[in-house]
């Protein structure tokens, strides 16, 4: 069904044509040099002539005038019938010289001719394997859209007490200029643009050609950037890792399951899987990032988001003028609010799990007085119920989550990124695992817990398909409908222009990120670790759900969303934290579930108290085990280890080297 679904979708693709951007296209600045638009700004339709002015001639300035030294020019409106058309709408590029010196800004990481992975600088540029000639090609689109993104954040007021026309909307020296405009909405928007050749080509290797291989990670993180790669990287690992679980399950599932003594073998490789394969992905991620030039590359300082404020007062690290807020006040938001909302949370939670027991209790009477065909049905329609409820207070919860972790006001995107993962997660846990929890050990029921997690499972990937794949595809068929109509109004059969294209991608959903994509993982792996030994099918389930994943996803990244800006990376971030803990959760209880299997109690017959004793010892072994595997296995394998030790070696002996030539007054050169 899935292989028909793509195959319509090229089909319906290459009747509507893809309309992105084309690197041949270039248009003019105001002084006359030609360049290729890489991202584009759009601001309010009511912004004000002075305030545009400001801004572009900030964007024009020189560097040493503080501007960004960017080439910017207005978006000519094309043939638009009877809509009204923003006018306030630029593409932005740059020289490549400019562009050259922006990586060097960055800490760009390239190949060097002996091998290594070292930052660019532009003195050295001749050094890099890959630069050639003038540099044409040495940086992607993605990197170059990167570092002009870098410039624009970077753009930061001087003596300016206000935006020009804006008395209210003040300013300081050493504020950032774009996120101000944002925050006020004043600018709408500030996105990169496709490339249409480039994209062609990675759709037709990803998702459009229906095979068995692996995904082009390569292109991948030349088209959309490290993070991004990393992320698909990941969802392809744990789909391979998955394999001989299903191989293993498949068996265990056919012959005589019935038999639930047969757990304790499956929850001992649940043991040894876990942990293992995390430990492994450590070190493929490290040498994906060090080929990709992101392992070594030092993080760049973090400014304020664009959502912090507080009282006016000096940075002490950077000397600029921001706002501060008292950590103290954010500490009682925190403990004071947050906190309690998320345990009142939990408790609605677990009212609603106990609905679901009581309608269970109901079914399951029902089909005991009448046992037929249809009250056979009845036993699984509460675990359906529940699982749709479980996904709309997931969604519920997250918006609140959201709001309430904004409220908190945290200075930095990453430290309110962890805070709200934090609360999503634990919030997701219990609200898709209490109930089963809750079976395994207090029911003791592995009859219902087996129902339940099929159940839970199967439902919660049919919602996943509905919302991520099809509900996506049918958006996107609607949107390319109505442009395809408008262009053979106004443009016939000739090629769209830079104004159409641009307003086909403003007008496409904006990637949010990776989060919710992470935690969906995040609990397919939880179902998988935690309970797969009484439901074998789980692993081949979620394996079934991950390659149509690979598919959706890439297909929304390609058609459905704006092109977002590469984030550079070196691994899944808090994620991995995630995961290892999910780990050591599963490690406690597949222990508990071997305890609880007849097979093991027989071998305690008159002590229960050296069962638990037992379980518990050998629990706290495993956790042991695992946290001398986390040492002895280097999450960065020891070819990688030694070229970053040479390069740092080479550092300090280029370092010393300068200081004995800056001493003897010697001019330094540059090789």
């Amino acid at each position: 069904m899935f292989n028909s679904f793509v195959s319509y979708l090229v089909s319906f693709q290459a009747s509507q044509g893809e309309v992105k951007m084309q690197k041949s296209l270039s248009v003019y600045d105001s002084d006359g040099s030609t360049f290729a638009p890489l991202v584009v700004i759009e601001l309010a339709l009511e912004t004000k002539e002075e305030a545009i002015a400001w801004l572009l001639n900030r964007v024009r300035d020189k560097q040493q005038y503080g501007g960004a030294e960017l080439l910017v020019e207005q978006l000519t409106p094309g043939a638009q019938g009877t809509e009204k058309v923003n006018p306030n709408v630029y593409v932005v590029g740059a020289s490549w010289q400019r562009l050259l010196y922006g990586a060097e800004d960055v800490g760009l990481f390239k190949e060097f001719n002996d091998g290594s992975m070292r930052g660019f600088t532009y003195a050295n540029k001749h050094n890099f394997k890959e630069f050639q000639g003038d540099g044409d090609g040495f940086l992607s689109m993605a990197e170059c859209q990167y570092i002009i993104k870098h410039e624009l954040d970077n753009l930061r007021a001087k003596d300016e007490a206000h935006v020009p026309g804006y008395p209210k909307m003040k300013l300081y020296p050493g504020k950032s200029v774009i996120r101000r405009m944002q925050s006020k909405g004043i600018l709408v928007q500030v996105f990169p643009l496709h490339e249409k050749e480039e994209l062609k080509r990675l759709s037709f290797s990803w998702y459009k050609n229906i095979k068995l291989s692996f995904q082009p990670l390569d292109d991948i993180r030349h088209y959309f950037g490290e993070g991004m790669a990393l992320y698909f990287g990941f969802l392809e690992y744990f789909t391979l890792a998955l394999i001989p679980m299903a191989l293993i399950g498949i068996p265990y599932y056919l012959f005589d399951w019935e038999d639930y003594d047969k757990f304790t073998v499956f929850a001992g490789f649940n043991l040894v899987w876990c942990t293992v394969i995390l430990e492994l992905w450590k070190r493929l991620s490290a040498s994906l990032a060090y080929g990709w030039g992101t392992l070594s590359r030092k993080k760049a300082f973090e400014e304020p988001r664009p959502g912090f404020h507080g009282v006016l007062g000096v940075n002490p690290v950077t000397g600029r003028a921001e706002p501060l807020y008292s950590n103290a006040k954010r500490q009682l938001r925190i403990y004071l609010v947050s906190i309690p909302f998320v345990l009142l949370c939990l408790y609605l939670s677990l009212y609603v799990m106990m609905i679901y027991f009581d309608m269970e209790g109901w079914a399951l009477m029902i089909h005991d007085e009448e046992p037929t065909f249809w009250t056979g049905v009845l036993l699984f329609i509460p675990s359906i119920i529940y699982a749709v409820v479980i996904e709309i207070m997931n969604l519920i919860y997250r918006y609140a989550a959201e709001f309430l972790t904004g409220w908190e006001n945290h200075r930095l995107k990453s430290t309110f990124q962890n805070h709200l993962v934090l609360k999503v997660l634990v919030f997701n846990f219990f609200n898709c695992f209490a109930s089963l929890f809750y079976i395994a050990f207090v029911m003791q029921d592995m009859v219902l817990l087996r129902q339940s997690l099929a159940t839970l499972l199967i439902t919660s990937q049919i919602l996943n398909q509905i919302m991520e794949a099809f509900l996506p595809y049918w958006l996107q068929r609607r949107r390319n409908k109505k442009a395809h109509k408008r262009m053979i109004k106004t443009m016939g059969d000739k090629e769209l222009p830079l104004s159409e294209q641009v307003k086909l991608e403003a007008d496409m959903s904006t990637y949010l990120g990776t989060f919710d994509d992470y935690l969906e993982l995040f609990l397919l792996f939880g179902y998988v670790s935690l309970f797969s030994c009484v439901y074998p099918l789980a692993a081949v389930l979620v394996v079934l759900n991950n390659v149509t994943e690979v598919y959706s996803d890439a297909f929304k990244m390609c058609t459905v969303f704006k092109r977002p800006f590469s984030e550079p990376a070196a691994n899944i971030g808090v994620w991995q934290l995630a995961f290892e803990a999910m780990s050591v959760i599963a490690v406690v209880t597949n222990c508990a579930l071997i305890g609880m299997s007849p097979q093991v109690k027989s071998y305690f017959p008159e002590s229960e108290t050296q069962l638990i004793l037992w379980v518990v010892g050998f629990e706290h072994f495993l956790l042991a085990s695992k946290f001398i595997l986390t040492f002895v296995i280097p999450d960065v394998p020891k070819h990688i280890q030694i070229k970053l030790s040479r390069l740092e070696f080479e550092s300090l002996e280029a370092l010393k080297k300068r200081k004995m030539l800056e001493a003897s007054g010697i001019p330094k050169t540059d090789k």
